[in-house]
């Protein structure tokens, strides 16, 4: 099943196979909920946006087709879930008013107190340095953030990103400009090594996910995989 190519393993789930469907949420766990994370900015909340993201490309997939990739089309629904939380809570910042900032490092504060927190010995403990690169990406505007994640933790090009996001080219690359100097330049050069490594979904806790998500798609036991793992971070 690992060799299968993505229109492969869909013409499968839609022919019911749970093999296929567990491939599928096993290949796109990290993307997905790096993607979410960096807009909910929320453990909990991303795995939620998650589940409601595959659920619905799960209920769709004659939808899907090949002319985008299988990765691009459910990072966009999964785009869209997460906003849709944010949008229920009231507390998403307005795009377009970031977009028309012309110095938006003069008027959004960001990472208070972060250079007083980086220290060599911080630096050698890569635990401490993710936690601290972490932090600084969740205090970017979601914008910013999310185009972030996608540019340099998921290190997609810009047209993969503009095409996941249903965004110019031209916004991506002007996002990530403004992100980057939001970072701040001595943060950049410090932990770019560590960035691939930023909130991973990973086992035991992406296998108990996908188990928990095949389940209620198999029509068993319903169960709620974001709930299993509150408060937990890797």
């Amino acid at each position: 099943m690992s060799r299968f190519v993505d229109a492969e393993l869909v013409r499968l789930a839609r022919e019911g196979s749970l093999s296929a469907l567990r491939l599928i949420v096993r290949r796109h766990n990290q993307r997905l909920y790096r993607v979410a994370r960096a807009i909910v900015r929320d453990d909990t909340e991303a795995e939620d946006a998650m589940q409601e993201a595959y659920l619905s490309a799960f209920r769709n997939l004659a939808k899907f087709r090949a002319d985008a990739s299988l990765a691009t089309w459910l990072t966009r629904i999964v785009v869209n879930k997460a906003i849709s939380r944010l949008r229920r809570e009231s507390i998403m910042v307005p795009l377009d008013v970031l977009d028309n900032v012309e110095r938006p490092d003069a008027d959004v504060v960001i990472m208070p107190h972060l250079a007083s927190q980086l220290d060599p010995e911080q630096a050698a403990a890569r635990s401490q340095v993710r936690d601290l690169l972490e932090r600084a990406i969740d205090n970017l505007p979601e914008p910013f953030r999310v185009v972030f994640v996608l540019r340099m933790v998921e290190q997609l090009n810009v047209k993969e990103t503009a095409s996941s996001l249903g965004i110019r080219e031209e916004t991506v690359k002007t996002r990530l400009h403004r992100a980057k100097r939001l970072m701040r330049e001595q943060l950049q050069t410090t932990l770019a090594s560590t960035l691939t490594d930023t909130f991973p979904f990973q086992d035991p806790r992406c296998a108990d996910f996908t188990d928990a998500l095949l389940a209620r798609v198999a029509g068993s036991e319903p169960a709620d995989p974001s709930r299993q793992h509150r408060g937990s971070k890797q």
